[in-house]
């Protein structure tokens, strides 16, 4: 049975390019009907908190990546790893090295100073003296000296590095807490991965891992290593290309699925398909289809997607997951049009929950149009339409043809182009120039509610 897993080290948020691991993963595992497992590699004991675990645990379960099994914690599993060093050890695959921090630093230096690659010299591989009191060791494993590490990787391609390129890695620090290449190579043995899919700046990591499993003598899993993910100007993605929390673009107003749709999309790819579902994804997943560049975020495909979702996405849903930024802005949907009413007249023209709360608030409150619009479309040529409209409108049935029917019917008898009249209406009775129809949105709002509206503004008309 194919076997997936997701590995975090709990030191920040859950990232972009850490849920689109997770997502490839998940969706390898559940196209063949396998296991994902979800483990937490926490022996950064420094920037290791519980408050990331819980911000890698809410993204997964936002993005409904479920797990199979876990999460498990690489720290309850400390002896675990003790217990393989010295075994390791003991069949002298590995040995325990007194070099203390100074040692190290001046074996660099005088490298550095000879033009030569830094790296441990193996000075403890094979001695014979006596360990130095008071020196807590680390343990070290022989790496071997000569010939090639070679793997098929499943998105690269054949990749080798010549045994030459590496020395003597760590495997437990003198706390007897595992180093990274460790840690994930015994645990990944234990729970019987099958499948490694990972960022490809673990690469270099791979051949020291593949040595490590053949000292145990243990069969290795595939390895698959997916390219990074660069900001939409080819620049190593960051904060300012939106290489945020996970979460941050839920409370930005995006849609998990659209989000799980775009993820997928950064660096696979199948045919010329840009929207598909997560039963799609699943179905047609797989790795041959990965590219070996780089991929581009692109926050502009990503709102167009969001846009799409959201223009599906039931209107009830929609309504509880706009309130909280109603709630932001305090402004209560309680008195006022039908929220559901309000969400169907405008999802088409919002590209988050935030823009769609943002755009239906003078719905539920007056906006106070700027200085700026008032002086653009408060003329005093066009005030005699206004206090026309106004009359006939208080007068009207309330709906939408009929509003409809009596906006025309004042322009016409005002000589006036649609524009003239229906743009001072619009920032009279919702403080923007951008609505949805006049007609529909003025019979949302309701009769009592424009007509107060607009008795107030055409005080700032000039006479």
């Amino acid at each position: 049975m194919i076997r997936t897993r997701f590995a975090p080290s709990p030191t920040g948020y859950l990232h972009i390019g850490g849920a689109r691991t997770a997502l490839f993963s998940w969706a390898y595992a559940r196209k063949h009907g396998g296991k994902f497992i979800l483990r937490v590699e926490d022996t950064d004991l420094e920037r290791s908190t519980q408050q990331s675990v819980q911000a890698i645990l809410d993204g997964m379960q936002w993005l409904g990546l479920d797990c199979d099994e876990g999460p498990f914690y690489q720290m309850q599993r400390v002896e675990r790893y003790q217990a393989v060093a010295e075994q390791l050890v003991n069949e002298g695959k590995a040995y325990r090295c007194y070099c203390t921090k100074e040692e190290l630093d001046q074996m660099r230096e005088a490298q550095r100073a000879r033009g030569d690659k830094p790296r441990y010299d193996g000075r403890w591989r094979d001695s014979l003296q006596k360990p130095p009191p008071g020196v807590k060791p680390v343990i070290r494993f022989k790496n071997p000296e000569a010939g090639e590490v070679v793997w098929a990787d499943q998105v690269k391609g054949p990749i080798s590095i010549s045994n030459g390129e590496l020395d003597d890695l760590v495997l437990l620090r003198g706390d007897g807490v595992p180093t990274y290449n460790f840690g994930v190579v015994i645990d990944d043995l234990d729970m019987n991965i099958t499948h490694v899919i990972r960022g490809d700046d673990h690469v270099n990591n791979t051949p020291r891992q593949i040595n490590i499993y053949k000292a145990l003598g243990a069969t290795l899993p595939k390895f698959g290593h997916v390219p990074m993910i660069l900001g939409h100007d080819g620049e190593r993605l960051s904060k300012r290309h939106g290489a945020v929390s996970v979460m941050q673009y839920r409370d930005d107003g995006f849609l998990p699925e659209a989000l799980v749709n775009y993820l997928a999309r950064l660096g696979w790819s199948h045919g010329d398909n840009e929207k598909f579902s997560r039963d799609q994804l699943v179905e047609w997943f797989d790795l041959a289809h990965v590219s070996k560049s780089p991929a581009r975020f692109d926050p502009d495909k990503l709102l167009w997607l969001n846009q799409q979702y959201m223009r599906e996405a039931e209107t009830p849903r929609l309504a509880d997951l706009v309130q909280p930024f109603f709630a932001a802005d305090q402004c209560s949907t309680d008195d006022g049009p039908a929220l559901y009413a309000v969400i169907d007249l405008l999802r088409t023209r919002a590209s988050s929950l935030r823009e769609l709360a943002d755009a239906a608030v003078f719905f539920y409150r007056p906006l106070e149009a700027s200085a700026a619009l008032r002086a653009q479309h408060y003329g005093a040529d066009v005030r005699p339409a206004v206090e026309d409209l106004y009359k006939r409108l208080s007068s009207v049935v309330w709906n939408r043809a009929a509003i409809n029917d009596v906006i025309k019917a004042v322009v016409g008898a005002h000589a006036l182009k649609m524009p003239k009249l229906a743009m001072p209406l619009r920032v009279m009775v919702t403080g923007s120039t951008q609505t949805p129809s006049i007609d529909a949105t003025l019979e949302l709002i309701g009769k009592e509610t424009v007509l107060a509206r607009m008795s107030a503004e055409l005080k700032q008309f000039p006479a």
